[in-house]
């Protein structure tokens, strides 16, 4: 009997009141597998038999379940026989989905994992500490830079979007505006700041990250810059320190390849 044919005796014996409570529910169970698994569905002769029984159909001698073994092809007819348990087959169809829903969970995890490792090596290099500032020191390519992407910490540090620490622009000194050591300083830190928040406001923005002057092993870690990356911003072109410098709101400072000298800071005498 075909699978619709037997959906359709089913569904007439359900409605006609005259089951047990055990047969009403092994029906709606029969029905359900029906209406997932179609022709594919599989019963054994135990249950082919109360399923026939509950439903008042006495299969012809013709649709008798084959033998277990046949060479013959293999009829395209709907016939119940033996094979895995219905919870066998469940099993198998969740371990199957959820193969195919880790493989790809697992495949979106490793391009973003490439993703960020390539963007990261190109915007965000781990290297932290003073940036030497000197002719031979290796420059990276510039990579364009939008405002949306770094906050200002003071005239001489960016914070990239994201970033766990601090970007330091090399080249200069600016002014301390977090913790001057005199009021002079203190003043003229806030204007450094303000300046270069006006610097980048409307500006074409560059970034390139350089090499830190920090002995070897320590590059980003906390003995190296306080774990600060360094870079250098241009806007319009035009490297933001050397504005800073000649508007008189920050000094030349250059380090040498793995340290720095002493910090100038001649605000306060």
């Amino acid at each position: 009997m075909e699978p619709e044919d037997l959906k359709s005796r089913i569904e007439i014996a359900l409605a006609g009141g005259r089951l047990s409570q055990w047969q009403r529910h092994f029906l709606i169970d029969i029905h359900a597998r029906l209406e997932k698994y179609g022709s594919d569905t599989r019963l054994t002769d135990k249950q082919s038999a109360k399923l026939f029984e509950a439903i008042g159909y006495a299969p012809p001698v013709s649709q008798a379940p084959p033998p277990p073994r046949s060479t013959g092809p293999r009829s395209t007819q709907w016939r119940p026989r033996r094979r895995r348990s219905p919870l066998a087959r469940e099993a198998r169809y969740l371990a199957g989905r959820f193969a195919r829903a880790f493989g790809f969970a697992l495949a979106l995890v490793v391009g973003g994992l490439i993703y960020s490792y390539v963007t990261g090596a190109r915007h965000m290099p781990s290297s932290s500490g003073w940036a030497s500032g000197s002719p031979d020191t290796e420059i990276t390519t510039a990579t364009p830079l939008t405002r949306s992407q770094f906050t200002i910490t003071d005239g001489d540090t960016i914070r990239l979007i994201g970033a766990a620490k601090g970007t330091r622009l090399v080249g200069f000194n600016a002014p301390e505006s977090i913790e001057p050591r005199c009021d002079a300083e203190a003043d003229l830190g806030r204007r450094a700041k303000a300046r270069l928040k006006e610097l980048v406001a409307n500006a074409k923005l560059e970034l390139k990250m350089v090499p830190c002057s920090c002995p070897a092993g320590t590059e980003g870690t906390g003995k190296c810059n306080y774990g600060r990356s360094c870079g250098s911003l241009f806007a319009d072109g035009q490297d933001v320190g050397d504005v800073l410098v000649s508007e008189g709101l920050a000094v030349p400072f250059a380090c040498g390849s793995t340290s720095c000298p002493p910090t100038p800071r001649p605000w306060c005498g």
